[in-house]
């Protein structure tokens, strides 16, 4: 027996609520996980299970097409106290992206049969290093379509992210010494900040007229060393963070790093080694595919106005599948991008709501779409 749900907006604000109350750090999702289990179990879903790595995976509605409603579950670390104010639902992850998360639930719990299959998943780690959804990629799944839940704004559709390399780098010096006596002895930590500055700068180098969402941008976001207070460091190691626009990709990046890291070290005469941490490749999807049509007449349904294609800076889920499963792929959801990891997340209720009908307006007219090119 088919049984269809309404979801009341009260209802959808109250069940986002409690999803915030729940603290998700990346590789403890766990709560958040079985909660979006239950809440599928109440909604009609089928096929309710959580993967091997902690995804969860459900199903709904039947037919064709088959679209991937993927949204994260894990948050950055740091609590945000759970409150609302005005239009306001604060929380950490409220807008990255617990909010786009829960308005694909609820829009995925609207399909009726026969009008297309659903796959709903809340991975795990995509702050971290994508270990959700590279579990999904290596079990193949069968989907036409797929939309990944992050904070767009609702009249944006992502379709560009840029890719990332992250290194470690450690610079060694011969020796250390007396603080008293700094000049016996190179400092591996001063060294490291003249190393970085100079990575930095030549990295980034030649791109004046390029836009941000096209700049490839090396940034510096840990560095450690020393032993002790009194006592010229011989060691320090440093990680860079660096985007990768969609006209470059890793391999060149990386071996622009192998040549300027060998380079600066043998005239800083210093030791000098990197590893690399992550690698995801930058993505950029086809603007004109049935899922950004359907986008774009969902969004002029609920919003009156045509939505603006962008290309974020960031790199998400989207990158990992885009370059993998070779199907039309688009990110978007509720909240405001800039809201995401900040001290007092949040996202706007009533931009949430309308999020969700934007989604099912979406998925209505995705099927439409399908099916006509199919004929």
């Amino acid at each position: 027996m088919e049984t269809t749900f309404t979801v009341t907006p009260r209802f959808a604000v109250k069940m986002l609520e409690k999803a915030l109350r729940l603290y998700t750090p990346s590789l403890s999702e766990k709560t958040m996980a079985e909660f979006l289990a239950d809440k599928c179990d109440d909604l009609g879903f089928e096929d309710i299970h959580i993967d091997e790595v902690g995804n969860i995976i459900a199903k709904k509605g039947t037919g064709s097409p088959k679209i991937l409603l993927c949204g994260h579950m894990d948050v950055v670390p740091g609590k945000v106290k759970v409150r609302k104010e005005g239009d306001s639902l604060y929380g950490r992850g409220a807008s990255d992206a617990k909010a786009p998360l829960m308005a694909m639930l609820f829009a995925a719990a609207s399909i009726q049969n026969n009008n297309g299959t659903i796959i709903f998943v809340g991975t795990v780690d995509e702050e971290g290093n994508a270990t959700g959804v590279k579990n999904l990629v290596k079990n193949n799944m069968d989907v036409d379509y797929a939309v990944f839940g992050e904070p767009s704004g609702i009249k944006q559709v992502t379709i560009a992210y840029k890719g990332r390399l992250a290194i470690n780098l450690k610079v060694s010096v011969e020796d250390s010494a007396h603080a008293s006596a700094p000049w016996l002895s190179k400092n591996a930590i001063e060294e490291t900040m003249i190393f970085s500055k100079e990575l930095k700068e030549r990295l980034e180098s030649g791109q004046e007229k390029k836009s941000k969402g096209m700049l490839l941008t090396a940034t510096l976001t840990e560095i450690s060393g020393g032993t002790s207070h009194n006592v010229t460091p011989k060691e320090c190691v440093s990680t860079f963070d660096i985007r990768i626009p969609v006209d470059m990709n890793c391999k060149i990046t990386e071996q622009k790093i192998s040549t300027l890291v060998n380079e600066i070290a043998h005239r800083r005469k210093v030791e000098a080694y990197y590893s690399i941490i992550d690698e995801t490749e930058p993505f950029e999807a086809p603007h004109d595919s049935p899922i950004v049509r359907a986008f774009t007449l969902g969004v002029m349904d609920v919003e009156h106005t045509r939505p603006t294609l962008i290309r974020k800076t960031g790199t998400g889920d989207m990158n990992v599948i885009g370059n993998q499963w070779k199907i039309p792929v688009v990110t978007y959801g509720p909240g405001d991008p800039h809201q995401a990891h900040t001290i007092d997340e949040k996202v706007s209720i009533d931009e949430y709501l309308r999020g969700i009908e934007v989604l099912k307006k979406t998925i209505h007219h995705l099927k439409r779409l399908h099916d006509k090119n199919m004929e």
